[in-house]
């Protein structure tokens, strides 16, 4: 986790960083351990009033497209600096009316140990056809989680930032300023 004024100077960062006429508008920054993921709204295709939804939808992925590919090389230059200055990887992803899509980002490996019931939760989330292996089991039931519980991730979330403004008060707080708060990625 990092704190609100930490996420608060990387998004400075990037918008101040970023080429003008890349995005409409810088819509987020999201930072974990591993990555920062840099999302801007770009402008929709303008089509007919009575294009069909899969003209729409076509047009959309058709922009999407244009737009990494078009921006890449300046992309990836932000990026490179990002990188080296956070020492994280760079990752983006593109708003476009009304559809988000991420372009590269990291899927980080997770270590964890269950017992046979939780292993069986994921075998039949395979034999269901919904995963191929745990691995793809094991994302499902986080996506699932996430989706259902977004409002109590947020408390928390809020939570522990609480904390760590705390601790930052306590005592020898002036001699921990230097070194990054546990899990903040060396902001």
């Amino acid at each position: 986790m990092i704190t609100q004024e930490q996420r608060d100077k990387l998004r400075g960062w990037f918008a101040g960083r970023l080429p003008d006429d890349l995005f409409e508008e810088l819509v987020e920054v999201i930072a974990d351990r591993e990555e920062v993921t840099v999302i801007g709204r770009i402008p929709g295709p303008k089509l007919a009033d009575d294009a069909s939804d899969a003209e729409r939808e076509a047009a959309v992925q058709g922009r999407i497209q244009e737009f990494r590919e078009r921006t890449r090389e300046s992309r990836m230059a932000v990026a490179r600096e990002a990188e080296h200055r956070f020492r994280h990887k760079v990752s983006w992803g593109v708003e476009c009316a009304g559809q988000r899509a991420l372009f590269t980002h990291v899927a980080a490996p997770v270590m964890t140990r269950l017992r046979q019931p939780e292993r069986q939760v994921l075998d039949t989330l395979i034999a269901g056809g919904v995963a191929r292996s745990r691995s793809e089991a094991l994302a499902w039931c986080v996506r699932l989680v996430q989706r259902h519980t977004d409002d109590w991730l947020t408390e928390l979330r809020d939570s522990l930032e609480h904390v760590e403004r705390v601790r930052a008060q306590g005592p020898g707080a002036d001699q921990d300023r230097t070194r990054p708060a546990r899990g903040a990625g060396g902001y």
